[in-house]
């Protein structure tokens, strides 16, 4: 009998594909995101040499980068002008309950969508929670006025010819969180609620089918299996917006309270304040500054916020 061979495996050499073919492979997953690529390319990156005026005392005739250089002398304008604690927080608190209630109403309602069979009715349910995301923000000021003013608001009306006393919320400060925190999530629940269902509806069917021929009840499906494969959406949406933490959305807090200083109290945040500086001084590069350190801060929220997700589970991690 002749020796017998061991077989030697065959090495196969792998050649990484070259950028070119690469490119042309996957043509068809890039040139839809294209948009979205120059869209931050021209409007998030291309600007970013600008934030160098935050460090210069702007001149107009001399442009951005001519005009004196003058260090973190920009960044003192909030520090020291004693309004820096009363800003942040009420900017952060404002946020943290735009985010926690607003994903809690979210899910909630995007489950609830789920649950019901009708299809027409979902659709139906979608657009009209939807169509608040798009009214103006001077429009919603413009209701609530006339809603809640005290000598012509429609609920001052009413609560006066039902024999109560009406308040007057406009020199009221203690009233305006809850009224800003309302207005913000009949605003933008809808939207969070479409984001989330489309994250349901992306979901295996065939999990819901067995549960159900196991016997699960509603809830169980609920508590085992929706929420559950929502989680990696909630985590990255959560991440998201804790890196606008300390950015205000100025346009619903200005046109609601305007220039009302009685309710500064509760209502300022950082953006209305740094126009009202802004309209007196007209000086570009302090608010220039606070955006700069808005947004750095923001950065390092996000990249501890990750990190602390990566920690407990790497596969929810942005990065």
């Amino acid at each position: 009998m002749g020796s017998l061979q061991k077989a030697v495996p065959k090495v196969i050499n792998y050649k990484k594909p070259s950028f070119g073919r690469t490119l042309m492979q996957n043509r068809t997953l890039i040139l839809m995101c294209l948009p979205a690529i120059l869209f931050f390319l021209i409007f998030a990156y291309l600007p970013m040499p600008g934030a160098y005026i935050a460090f210069t005392n702007f001149q107009y005739n001399k442009g951005i980068f001519a005009s004196p250089f003058v260090g973190l002398k920009n960044f003192q304008f909030l520090f020291i002008s004693g309004q820096l604690g009363l800003l942040l927080r009420n900017t952060v608190l404002y946020n943290l309950a735009f985010i926690v209630l607003g994903n809690i109403l979210q899910l909630a309602f995007a489950i609830m969508l789920n649950e019901i069979s009708s299809r027409g009715y979902k659709k139906t349910a979608q657009s009209i929670m939807f169509l608040p995301y798009f009214i103006s923000d001077v429009l919603v000021s413009l209701l609530v006025y006339n809603m809640i003013n005290y000598d012509f608001g429609f609920i001052s009306h009413l609560v006066r010819n039902l024999g109560g006393v009406m308040p007057k919320v406009y020199q009221d400060a203690n009233a305006w969180p809850f009224i800003i925190v309302l207005v913000h999530l009949w605003k933008s629940t809808g939207y969070g609620t479409v984001v989330y269902f489309a994250a349901i509806t992306g979901m295996d069917s065939s999990m819901m089918e067995a549960a159900q021929i196991d016997g699960a009840n509603a809830w169980q499906r609920i508590r085992y299996i929706t929420l559950p494969t929502l989680k990696p959406t909630v985590i990255i949406l959560f991440l998201f917006a804790i890196g606008s933490i300390l950015k205000g959305n100025f346009g619903l807090f200005y046109n609601l309270v305007g220039n009302n200083s009685m309710l500064f109290k509760t209502t300022d945040i950082i953006e209305t304040y740094v126009y009202r500086s802004m309209m007196n001084s007209f000086n570009f590069s302090q608010s220039s500054a606070v955006g700069l350190f808005q947004s750095v801060v923001g950065f390092f929220i996000v990249l501890g916020a990750n990190a602390f997700v990566k920690h407990l589970d790497p596969d929810y991690a942005l990065f």
